[in-house]
């Protein structure tokens, strides 16, 4: 079990020379996500060896531009690509109508169904789920109706400890799917060989919050409680916390007190505001509060084995 972020793209508002909207590209226990896509995503994924063909799930944080203009030429990509599997988009009411719009002007006519999930609750809930990864809604507080996600594998089963196993001539392989899912063995002789003497436990599981646009908001604490990996946005630093509150964003110091509040493994911070030439700031003034900080780049893989 494993995760890879890829930060395609982690600046705020306008694109410009090496600075890119908002654009993750997660792969987590074998599935492969989209997060966000502002204008440029597509041209991110290509520089940075993204499959086109493993992206089947988009999710969307909220309509502003930074975080979905690159939505649509996404699309058209994939229909020119002959895509024909399903994709499925999540994201706020409003998504489908937008998405629609512009492939129905533009005479789009994809071979592939898009499957649109649209979001309206301000609770927390579960937006997908398959026998391997979760993904739970993180109800944010923006300027637009926003969502932040969680992305979690599932516990995997225990494994074999072979040694032990092969200690018991009567154990036949037939018998590992049942000993793997916790069961004990009985023996011909009566004699119970209790699971934890015949394996190992799982590998811990992995799991990602990625908070988007949003004022600080301790009511996530109890949803991210203990992930591994934290991505949170920091448009500015503690010398516009005005500007921060006025505009529902937060700041590097307040990013830090909800990992520190969470206790995350890890916090990665974005999302930058052109008006700070440095980002370095970003890090310095988060590890006043908490010491594990990463800075999104364009292109930095961020990786949990």
């Amino acid at each position: 079990m494993s995760l890879q972020l890829t930060i395609l793209g982690c600046h705020s508002a306008t694109p410009r020379e090496n600075a890119y909207p908002t654009s993750q590209y997660l792969e987590i226990n074998n599935r492969h996500f989209l997060i966000d896509c502002g204008e440029g995503t597509q041209r991110q994924m290509r520089k940075h060896k993204v499959s086109f063909a493993k992206i089947n799930h988009i999710f969307i944080s909220h309509l502003h531009g930074d975080h979905f203009y690159g939505l649509i030429g996404l699309i058209s990509t994939f229909g020119i690509l002959n895509r024909e599997k399903e994709l499925h988009i999540y994201g706020p009411k409003g998504i489908k109508e937008v998405t629609n719009l512009q492939l129905k002007v533009s005479k789009s006519y994809s071979k592939f169904d898009i499957i649109f999930h649209e979001l309206t609750s301000k609770n927390s809930e579960l937006i997908f789920e398959d026998d391997k990864v979760s993904v739970t809604t993180i109800p944010l507080t923006h300027r637009v109706y926003t969502n932040g996600f969680l992305f979690r594998e599932k516990e995997s089963t225990r494994k074999l400890h072979i040694e032990n196993v092969q200690q018991y001539p009567e154990i036949q392989t037939c018998d590992y799917h049942n000993i793997k899912a916790g069961k004990d063995v009985l023996l011909e002789s009566g004699e119970i060989i209790k699971n934890e003497e015949l394996t190992l436990p799982p590998v811990k599981s992995k799991s990602f919050a990625f908070c988007s646009d949003t004022s600080y908001k301790e009511d996530i604490i109890p949803i991210i409680k203990n992930v591994d990996l934290l991505y949170h946005e920091t448009t500015f630093l503690s010398d516009r916390e005005d500007l921060a509150k006025k505009t529902k964003h937060s700041t590097a110091k307040q990013a830090a007190q909800i990992a520190s509040q969470a206790n995350v493994n890890q916090l990665v911070i974005g999302h930058y505001s052109s008006r700070y030439k440095n980002i370095e700031l970003f890090k310095e003034e988060a590890e006043t509060i908490f010491p594990k900080v990463i800075l999104a780049e364009a292109g930095k893989k961020i990786s949990l084995i």
